[in-house]
């Protein structure tokens, strides 16, 4: 599937403004929840999302327990339903952390010091805003 069909354009807009994403995860305990920018999310070609994961252990641990995360994520600058300012989304998806390969090598290119990459495999992207 190609990147236009499994994360919207407006979407792509929003990795490019900043604002603040939360990513939900839960394993076997309660939900938690972290945060980052929008400006560190990476899509791929095929859709993916590639996130540096500087800290994230909880988040770790409960991937590793329960794929399943949710993000959301928005700014202001980027035009929303009925041209009001601002945008939002939810992306739902199954998530994995890796330490090697292309995408981490990519990743560690653009980010410093970075050990560990969030890889989302998106299975749905709504927008909210």
């Amino acid at each position: 599937m190609s990147e236009s069909e499994k994360l919207p354009k407006k979407l792509l807009e929003v990795f490019k403004n900043e604002g603040v994403v939360s990513i939900v995860s839960w394993g076997i305990d309660e939900p938690h929840v972290v945060n980052t920018w929008n400006s560190y999310l990476v899509a791929t070609e095929d859709g993916r999302i590639l996130i540096p994961a500087y800290g994230m252990r909880k988040t770790q641990r409960n991937v590793e327990a329960n794929s399943r995360v949710k993000l959301t994520l928005g700014t202001r600058n980027v035009l929303g339903y009925k041209d009001y300012p601002g945008t939002g989304f939810l992306i739902e998806g199954t998530a994995r952390f890796l330490e090697s390969g292309p995408e981490c090598d990519l990743m560690k290119e653009k980010f410093s010091g970075l050990k560990r990459v969030l890889e989302v495999t998106v299975t749905s992207a709504k927008q909210t805003l």
